[in-house]
Order: structure tokens, then sequence, then C-alpha cells
């Protein structure tokens, strides 16, 4: 039995006092032990924790050396440093000593170390502040309809209480920033007066050697009439609610993606209620806290902010926009015009003069491109298929891809062609309607030609009207020998 020094210190008071029994029970020891301590040599008293530090120092040969190092580099790690040793002094060091290195070192710093960083906790205070950031989402591996879906999460936050919404979105952009604010006071129904961000380009901009907040950001939070505030450069633990909050949601994310033994979701729209869900009952366990919150809060005014953004775009040649840095095709008859873009938090709004000749959805960055815009031209120019930089918006669903592989396995000269024609007939009779033309003459092994599929579009249209005539009841009185029966 292994006995600590404050149970032998117990043991030789009680044994002055009375029998070697009692002493022992008092210690906490068995009496066989404490027979063994009555008499205690140097060797039998545990050694004191870290009197290791008596014994000779291994590399006391070149402790200068290393502690020259050391100091002209303090965050040198032992590895490297064993490293060295076992390359320069290969007779004396081995990799094998690697943790009673790490031990000196340790003991260097204790007493020879530099300052670190100290993170002072803060005292939350209900109603005080609100953070959001984004976080990335990629490490978890969701995928929607069996399709890799790499996404942020809008995150917003109260420290004081932890009430938290999530979003869903693309991009780090002003619009995702605003809209997940909105929703996130909307849902608990009221302001905090300081909202905390980072450095991030939606809000804030650089100016000379420091970033300032944007004039949108600033009407912005104005309209809510909340005081905006950000975590200075490279110190994310300013912002650090937010960031814990990441981590601990993700991690329920996982968990319960664990439990529910699959990563993909049929919709956009399942997964999201399974965010929701986990959100909500999280907030469940707060409710106390948010309670206390709410009192505190500020009103939220009467309106939501939707700051609506003017700009003048013209169509280029290849009948697309530029919008805030995002390409969208338009209907080709609008090519050469001037247009004014209404640009909105869901949507865009194209005018030429009074009218809205165009609603467009928006979107934060990338690329919308609609194959009805464009495939009157495209398919008098069948060559320009093939090296189109947009092609890829060209299949509008797998089916169409499936056709377009079924068409040049087939080895056709013209399967371009051949493939923009169904295209062009999705355009005339529903994109539906020519997709189950197309699964039907797949199914049947059947290329999925023009001729084909209009011809079952028309027969769907026109089916076949099945004629019931009245029956003769003279024949069914004859069948029976009822002949001449009324």
């Amino acid at each position: 039995m292994t006995i600590n020094k404050k149970q032998v210190v117990k043991l030789m008071q009680e044994i002055q006092k009375g029998s070697l029994e009692k002493a022992a029970l008092k210690a906490g020891i068995c009496k066989r032990t404490a027979q063994k301590y009555k008499n205690p040599q140097p060797s039998s008293v545990p050694r004191k924790v870290g009197s290791g530090r008596g014994q000779p120092n291994p590399f006391g040969k070149h402790w200068e050396e290393i502690g020259q190092m050391l100091t002209r580099s303090p965050e040198l790690e032992a590895q490297t440093i064993m490293t060295y040793l076992a390359e320069q002094y290969p007779k004396e060091y081995h990799s094998k000593q690697i943790r009673s290195l790490q031990r000196r070192l340790q003991e260097w710093r204790a007493h020879h170390g530099a300052s670190k960083a100290v993170i002072f906790r803060q005292d939350l205070k209900p109603g005080r502040q609100s953070q959001s950031d984004w976080t990335h989402m990629g490490a978890l591996n969701i995928t929607i309809g069996g399709q890799p879906f790499d996404h942020l999460l809008f995150h917003f936050m109260l420290p004081y209480s932890q009430f938290e919404t999530i979003m869903i979105c693309e991009s780090e952009s002003f619009a995702s920033l605003t809209k997940g604010f909105e929703q996130g006071v909307l849902e608990i129904g009221g302001v905090a007066s300081e909202h905390r961000t980072d450095n991030l380009t939606a809000a804030t901009q650089k100016m000379g050697n420091d970033r300032v907040f944007t004039k949108r950001w600033m009407e912005f939070l104005d309209h809510y009439q909340v005081q905006p505030s950000r975590n200075n450069p490279g110190v994310s633990n300013e912002n650090g609610s937010v960031e814990k909050s990441h981590h601990t949601f993700k991690n329920a994310v996982d968990q319960h993606l664990m439990l529910r033994q699959s990563r993909d979701f049929k919709t956009l729209e399942q997964y999201q209620v399974f965010l929701n869900k986990i959100k909500t009952k999280r907030n469940f366990m707060r409710r106390d806290k948010i309670d206390k919150e709410l009192e505190t809060l500020r009103s939220l005014p009467d309106k939501t902010f939707n700051e609506a953004i003017l700009l003048t775009v013209r169509v280029t040649p290849s009948s697309t926009i530029q919008v805030l840095s995002v390409t969208y095709s338009v209907p080709s008859r609008l090519i050469g015009l001037w247009l004014k873009a209404v640009v909105l938090r869901e949507t865009i709004e194209l005018m030429y003069g009074p009218k809205i000749v165009l609603t467009l959805p928006r979107l934060e960055a990338g690329v919308l491109i609609d194959y009805r815009h464009i495939i009157d031209s495209l398919i008098r120019k069948p060559g320009a298929f093939e090296a189109y930089q947009y092609r890829a918006f060209l299949y509008p669903n797998p089916t169409f891809l499936k056709a377009y592989e079924a068409l040049k396995d087939k080895g056709l000269t013209s399967c371009n062609k051949r493939y923009l024609e169904l295209l062009h007939q999705a355009k005339l009779y529903g994109e539906h309607e020519v997709s189950l033309a197309i699964d039907l003459l797949l199914e049947g092994d059947k290329v999925p030609l023009k001729e084909e599929v209009l011809a079952l579009i028309e027969k769907k249209k026109n089916p076949k009207v099945a004629v019931v005539t009245q029956p003769n009841l003279e024949d069914y009185n004859q069948l029976h020998g009822f002949e001449g029966v009324a």
C-alpha cells in the first residue's frame, strides 16, 4: 500500500498518543503498513512532489547553450531542441530523453519565461450587448440530396443569457449580416444597447492604419438605436462569447447527426428545420436568464430596416448584368439597354423607364444564369455550347445531364444541337413536362430526341378516350334463352 507524506506525519503523531492500531486507523492506513513506518528510514518516506529536481540535470553540460537558445527564441519547442542536440552531440543525447527535456523546459519557463496573455473574465450584464459572427460548417460534412453542402451559419447571441439564433448563408455579406441581426432581435423581441462584431468587411472598412464602421452599417444599427462595437484586430477573444457558442453549437449539431445516423438531408428546408430544433432546445435550457434579459432589452422599432440600393446597369452582349459583383442573365431582348436595378434584401427589381421588366432572386455571391434567357440564340449557334463559360447552368436538373450524356454516347455528330433542342422544348412546354418525357425514354433505353419527347408530351395532352357503347339487350336475352321477351 502506498501512502503519502501527510499520512506518515499523522501516523507518527498518533503513535506518540496511543497504540499502533489506533494510529493506523486515524492515519487511514492498515496496521501492517503502519508497522513498516513505525521506525521509518529516509528511503521509506514518500518523496516530495518535484524532488526529482535534485537529480543531476542530464542536459547540464549544454544547459547554458539551451538557455541562450530559449532567450533568443522563447517559443522553441522541446522536440526542436532535442533534434538539435541529437544532431550536434549524437553520443550524448537521443530522442528518448524528450520527456526529461520537456520537464526541464517547463521549469525554465516558470522561472524565466515571458509574460503570457491574461484572459479577464467579464461580469456580464443583461441587455448590455449582443454579438454576431459567421462560422464555417464544412467540417460536419453536411449533404443536401447527396451533394456536398458547403455553407456558413450566421450566429447571433446575447452573452448574458446565451440566447442564440442561427441562419444558413453562403457568404459573409452585408445582406446576411443585417438579415441575421434582424432575425435575432425579432425572435428575442428586443435589442441590446450595443452590438459587437469582429472587423468583418461587411460592417467595417479600412481607413489609414485603422478600420472604421461603414456608413450603411451605422445607418442600419441607428435604425434600431444600437451602438456598434468591434474587437481589436487579431483579438478574437474580445468577441469570445459568440466564438464559444460557435463551438458548442457545432458540437451539438455533430452529436445530433450521429444520433440521426445520417448527414444527408433531402432538402435545404429539412436541414433548416433540423438546426432550428437544436437551437430551440438550447434556448429552452436558458429560459430563466432569457426572461431576466428580456426585462432589460429595448423595444423594437415599428418597422424593420430594408434599405434599397439603387444601381444603373447595362446589359452586355452576353445577355448578362453585374450587380454587386454577382453575374445574372436577363432576357436577350434587353441586350444593350441601361436598366435601373433596385437591390432589395431578397430580390433585385430591374426597371426600364417606370416599369419593372424583370425580378431576380438576389444572390450574395456567384453567378445565376437562366437558360430560358439565352436558349433562342444558342439554338441558332450550337457551336457556342461546347465552350460556353456558364455551360453548367444549361443542365437545369440531373435528367437533362443524363439526356446529354445519352446523346453523346450514341456518337451523334450533332449531339450538342440535339440537346439544345430539348432545352428549347423545356422553355416552350415546361421543364417538368420535358423532364418526365426524357425519363420515360431513358427508362425504355431510347434516345431522347426532340421528336420522341414531343410525341410523349402530345400523348399526355391528348390521351385516347375509351368509347363505351350502350349494350343491346336483345343479345343478352338471346344468350339466356329469352328470345322474344320484351
